[in-house]
C-alpha cells in the first residue's frame, strides 16, 4: 500500500506538471497570435448612466409592494426620455484618472487621454482629473502638468479631485487647474525638492578598487555614486536643487498667485483641511461626492487609456499564473492521493 501510495503521489505530480505546461504553452501560442490584432485602446464610459441604472436598482430593491414597482418603472421610463434629450444637448463632464508612481510613467498614458478629449469635447466643457500621487522625477511631473495645462488652453474647465494624496509633483500637477477639491485627510502640498544617492567610494578602497570617471565640462558630474566627491561638486549639486525649487515656486505662483509662497513653499506637506486655509485647495469634498452631485444636470463621462501589454509581460503573467495552478493542484494530490 505504501509503494502504491508514493505511485499515486508521484503520478499526480507529473500529471500535473503536464498539465501546467501546456497550460503555459497555449497561452503562449494564444498570445502571440493574438499580439498583432490588440493595440492600445481608449475606453470610453458613460458614469452618469452608471448612476443613474444603480439608483434605479436599489429604488426597485427596496420597493414596498409590486404597485409601487409598477410606478417606479412608469416613471423610469419617463425620465429616460428627458435624459435622452439632455445627454444630445445638455453640459458634459469629463472624467481622467492619474494615478502617479515615482518615474511618472504613466504620463504617457495620461497624454493620449487628453489627446482623445480634445478631439471630442467643446469649449466649456469641464474636465475633473482624479489625481493621486505623492511625486516623483521632476521632468516626469513636469510634462504631466504640461499635458492637463492643454485642456484650459482649449477652454475646457479643469477641476483636480485628491482623495488621497497630492504632494510635489503630484502637486505641481493638482495647481493647474482652476479649482482643486479635496478629501478632508488627503495630504496636500510638499513644494520642495530633494535628492539623495548612496557613495561606495570608501568601500570600494577599503577593497583597493579604484574607480576611475572621465568628464568633459566642469560639472558634467558633480556627485557620483562610486568617486570621491568633493566640496565644490556637493555645492553644484546643491545649486542645482535650489533652481529646480525656485521654478517650482514659480509656476505655483503663476497657476495660484493668491498663495502666500513664504509659508507653503517650505516642503511641508498638510492635511487637506489645513491645506484649504493655506489656499492650496479650494474646496473640501471626495471625488464621489462631487461626481454624484454633477451626474444630476451634467453627463458625465469617463475616459480611460489601456495600453497593450508586452508579449513579455504577457509570458511573465501566464508562467507566473501555471506555476501557481501546478502548486495548488500538487497540494490536492497530497492531501488527496487515493479516496
Amino acid at each position: 500500500m505504501e509503494f502504491l501510495y508514493e505511485y499515486g503521489v508521484f503520478a499526480a505530480k507529473a500529471i500535473t506538471w503536464v498539465v501546467a505546461i501546456a497550460v503555459v504553452i497555449a497561452l503562449v501560442a494564444g498570445t502571440a497570435s493574438r499580439q498583432k490584432r490588440g493595440g492600445d485602446k481608449l475606453e470610453i464610459e458613460d458614469l452618469s448612466a452608471d448612476l443613474r441604472r444603480q439608483q434605479r436598482q436599489l429604488q426597485m430593491a427596496t420597493a414596498n409592494n409590486d404597485s409601487e414597482r409598477k410606478t417606479l418603472k412608469q416613471q423610469f421610463k419617463q425620465a429616460a426620455k428627458a435624459e435622452k434629450k439632455q445627454t444630445e444637448v445638455g453640459a458634459r463632464l469629463y472624467v481622467l484618472d492619474f494615478k502617479g508612481s515615482m518615474d511618472a510613467n504613466e504620463v504617457s498614458g495620461l497624454s493620449r487621454e487628453v489627446t482623445g478629449l480634445l478631439q471630442l469635447a467643446k469649449a466649456g466643457d469641464e474636465v475633473l482629473v482624479r489625481l493621486e500621487s505623492g511625486g516623483g522625477v521632476v521632468h516626469g511631473y513636469g510634462l504631466g502638468a504640461a499635458e492637463l495645462a492643454r485642456l484650459k488652453q482649449k477652454g475646457l474647465h479643469l477641476t483636480v479631485a485628491v482623495d488621497k494624496v497630492a504632494a510635489s509633483g503630484g502637486y505641481m500637477m493638482a495647481c493647474v487647474a482652476e479649482r482643486i477639491i479635496a478629501a478632508p485627510f488627503a495630504i496636500v502640498g510638499s513644494i520642495g525638492v530633494v535628492a539623495q544617492m548612496p557613495n561606495f567610494n570608501k568601500f570600494l578602497k577599503g577593497k583597493d578598487i579604484d574607480v576611475e570617471l572621465h568628464t568633459a565640462g566642469a560639472y558634467k558630474r558633480t556627485l557620483t555614486l562610486f568617486g570621491e566627491n568633493d566640496d565644490e561638486g556637493r555645492a553644484k549639486f546643491r545649486e542645482e536643487l535650489e533652481v529646480i525649487h525656485h521654478r517650482f515656486k514659480d509656476f505655483i505662483a503663476k497657476n495660484r498667485p493668491a498663495l502666500a509662497l513664504d509659508k507653503v513653499a517650505t516642503g511641508e506637506h498638510w492635511l487637506a483641511t489645513d491645506a484649504k486655509d493655506l489656499g492650496l485647495v479650494d474646496e473640501l469634498s471626495t471625488s464621489s461626492e462631487y461626481l454624484l452631485a454633477q451626474s444630476e444636470h451634467k453627463r458625465v463621462i469617463r475616459l480611460h487609456f489601456t495600453p497593450k501589454q508586452s508579449l513579455k509581460h504577457k509570458l511573465g503573467y501566464a508562467a507566473e499564473l501555471g506555476v501557481s495552478r501546478a502548486i495548488s493542484k500538487l497540494m490536492e494530490a497530497g492531501q488527496r492521493p487515493f479516496s
